[in-house]
C-alpha cells in the first residue's frame, strides 16, 4: 500500500520540519493555510486536532483530492496542530508547529 498523503503544505509551501520556521510564521489574525494532497488509491478522512486533542475540523477527501483548511489565532505564541489522515486501518499523522507573532515584522 502507498502513502495516504503525498504532500503536506503549510501556507503554500511544502511542509518540512527542518526548514527555518520563519517562512511559516504569521501575525495574530493572519490565516495559516494547511493542505494535504491525498493519494489516488482511495479517499480518506482528514482530521485536524489542537494540542489538547480537540477536533478542529474533519473532512472526507476523495481519492486524489486535497484537504484544505485555514486557521487564525488571536494570541501570539506557538500552537501545535496535528493532521491525521485515515482509511481502513491505515493512518498518516503529521504535527505542525504554527508560530504566531504579536505583530507583523517590520523592516
Amino acid at each position: 500500500m502507498g502513502k495516504l498523503v503525498k504532500l503536506v503544505r503549510l501556507n503554500g509551501l511544502q511542509f518540512n520540519a527542518n526548514r527555518d520556521p520563519q517562512v511559516y510564521r504569521r501575525a495574530v489574525g493572519e490565516p495559516f493555510r494547511i493542505q494535504a494532497l491525498v493519494d489516488a488509491g482511495a479517499g480518506v478522512r482528514c482530521t485536524l486536532r489542537d494540542a489538547d486533542g480537540q477536533v478542529l475540523v474533519t473532512a472526507d477527501v476523495p481519492a486524489g483530492g486535497t484537504f484544505s483548511h485555514e486557521l487564525k489565532f488571536g494570541a501570539p505564541g506557538v500552537h501545535v496542530v496535528t493532521l491525521v489522515a485515515a482509511r481502513d486501518g491505515e493512518s498518516f499523522t503529521q504535527d505542525l508547529r504554527l508560530d504566531v507573532l504579536a505583530h507583523a515584522w517590520v523592516g
